[in-house]
């Protein structure tokens, strides 16, 4: 059973980007979360707990908040979810990727629950939206020039 975001939660956001880059290059990228820091803006640091698994936990720092995420489905090359706990708030975020003209299509989509969710939904209504669309731009920036690097280049900044 696949798992889906919170449709009841105070903030929800989807958004899909298409990369012209291999699934694989993509899949490397999102699933690298150790190096997350290098090509997302806003996460300062991150370290996956073990392998890539269902069950495996990540603690990460986004906009300096720190976060408890655990991978919640994996289905490689194609899917992953996660659950993410932090001061006031619950977010689920579900990834799919599917080859797409010589590229890859990327959908995203991401619920926020709690009560820090709520005061960002009246603060900042847009705050979900504008953050799903920073992180499919950076995600495409960053497949997209690795992707045409020569396998050498890959994995330097």
């Amino acid at each position: 059973m696949m798992m889906d975001i919170d449709e009841n939660a105070a903030l929800k956001a989807q958004a899909a980007i298409e990369i012209a880059a291999a699934p694989e290059e993509v899949w490397s990228a999102l699933t690298g979360i150790d190096r997350w820091p290098e090509w997302q803006p806003g996460v300062s640091a991150a370290r996956l707990e073990g392998g890539l698994a269902a069950g495996s936990v990540f603690r990460w720092k986004a906009k300096g908040l720190g976060i408890v995420s655990t991978i919640r489905e994996l289905d490689p090359g194609k899917r992953i979810s996660w659950t993410g706990i932090s001061l006031g708030m619950r977010a689920v975020h579900a990834w799919t990727l599917e080859a797409a003209g010589g590229g890859t299509r990327v959908t995203t989509r991401e619920s926020m629950s709690g009560w820090l969710a709520f005061i960002m939904r009246v603060v900042s209504p847009g705050f979900l939206k504008k953050s799903v669309a920073a992180s499919l731009g950076a995600l495409k920036s960053r497949s997209e020039r690795f992707g045409r690097a020569p396998a050498a280049e890959r994995g330097k900044k």
